[in-house]
């Protein structure tokens, strides 16, 4: 069965405690304390598999674990990280939260390999909390708790072209011949169950793909059918051809029937029908005349909004090339980016909403400290040593409110923030 949406649970692992101990050897009767640390849990991590162009693999097993960092040791000795979990997904599928919808990741493009949730961080050993006063301290620091997150995976197919229009117009029959794709082509009134993808080859290594969108019906947009099953493969699309029955072999009005669909389109996303769209007007091979009066009847009404009918026989091939010049003309003239999902969803940010953090001042270091739960494990979880990860981090304390704080407090530019060991300079 072709799968192109589920439901799954991943957790990252857990980081391992810090281990108390003290040297215990024949010549040093007072050994200080030597507890290792412990090791950092494992990452999700979300792959990109070329050879798969289905999520079977999520529909049946539900929960996903990255496994937790081992305790530190003896004698200094760290724990082992924890082994990170690799799911294997196809190009073109977007992760969201569950809960929100919103986009964690679009695993298209140049993103084929994304960490989506991070391992704790191994806690500390008793040796690193020895002081002048606190020689033998018997105390070690937790690790990190894991992140588990409820997630739905959605896969968008990635094709140039989109092909559109009710069931039995010719779309499989047409695939079949410009593409090498191989539907299975009947008169079926169900429609075809899974998107079919195809390579137009337009010779010395030129081209574009096709995909043939299932079959739609009135109320898609509503979810009646499967509905949003298929109208999402739409969206990543640049362009829309749409078929129709010019000759009415089944009694339809296929300039009634473009309508139906341009109404599912703009219910489900106003956007779709902002895409450049042109008309392939099938089965010409069914009536004598180059053309009849529903192909006039289709130009009358659609040429006006620039959206160009051509008149084809998928089976015979009449003016098939024509159609699929004009399609690789108007790609020409597009933009070359694809169509990608930016993040909107940022696990870690989430995780630690409900805790809390204290924001005050220290007269004698003249430095402002933030402190809690909150932005400690913030800082164990974002590599802030990184452009990225420092960007990201001050996004978290915008959207918490933190720097909001910091200036209500009377923060200046030069002034440094310190949080858990680490000292910032201030600027706005």
């Amino acid at each position: 069965m072709f799968a192109d949406t589920a439901k799954i649970i991943i957790k990252s692992g857990k980081g391992g405690n810090g281990h108390v101990s003290f040297r215990r050897e024949k010549y040093v009767p007072d050994g200080g304390p030597d507890g290792g640390d412990g090791g950092k849990g494992g990452d999700v991590i979300f792959e990109v598999d070329e050879s798969l162009n289905t999520l079977n693999d999520y529909r049946h097993k539900r929960k996903f674990a990255a496994q937790a960092g081992e305790e530190g040791g003896k004698k200094n000795c760290h724990g082992k990280k924890g082994e990170d979990l690799v799911l294997k997904v196809p190009a073109g599928t977007i992760i969201r939260d569950a809960l929100t919808d919103k986009v964690i990741a679009d695993m298209s493009g140049e993103n084929k390999r994304q960490i989506i949730l991070r391992g704790g961080k191994g806690g500390l050993g008793n040796q690193h909390f020895a002081t002048s006063t606190m020689q033998a301290p018997k105390y070690a620091q937790p690790g990190q708790e894991a992140i588990e997150l409820e997630v739905r995976l959605e896969l968008k197919v990635i094709a140039d072209v989109g092909l559109v229009g009710f069931p039995n117009v010719g779309k499989s029959t047409f695939l079949s011949r410009v593409t090498n794709a191989q539907p299975k082509i009947a008169n079926y009134h169900f429609t075809t169950l899974n998107p079919n993808l195809g390579v137009v080859d337009m010779g010395w290594g030129d081209g574009f793909v096709i995909a043939d969108i299932p079959g739609l019906i009135e109320g898609a947009s509503e979810g009646i059918g499967l509905g949003h099953e298929f109208l999402k493969h739409v969206q990543r699309c640049k362009v829309l051809i749409h078929m129709v029955d010019a000759a009415s072999v089944e009694g339809r009005d296929p300039i009634v029937d473009i309508h139906a669909i341009c109404k599912e389109l703009e219910a489900f996303d106003p956007a779709l029908l902002e895409k450049p769209q042109v008309i392939a007007a099938n089965k010409i091979d069914a009536f004598y005349e180059g053309e009849n009066e529903t192909i006039a009847a289709l130009r009358a009404e659609f040429e006006p909004k620039c959206w160009k009918v051509y008149p084809i026989s998928a089976v015979s091939g009449a003016g098939v090339k024509e159609l699929i010049s004009e399609v690789k003309q108007m790609l020409d003239q597009m933009d070359d980016t694809p169509v990608y999902y930016e993040q909107e969803y940022f696990p870690e940010l989430h995780v630690f909403e409900n805790e809390a953090y204290t924001v005050s001042y220290d007269e004698e270091k003249q430095e402002y400290v933030v402190e809690g739960p909150k932005i400690e494990k913030m800082l164990g979880y974002t590599n802030i040593e990184s452009e990225k990860g420092f960007l990201f981090f001050q996004k978290f304390l915008k959207e918490q409110g933190i720097l909001k704080e910091l200036e209500g407090r009377g923060i200046q530019d030069g002034d440094t923030v310190r949080m858990y060991g680490l000292s910032f300079d201030y600027y706005k």
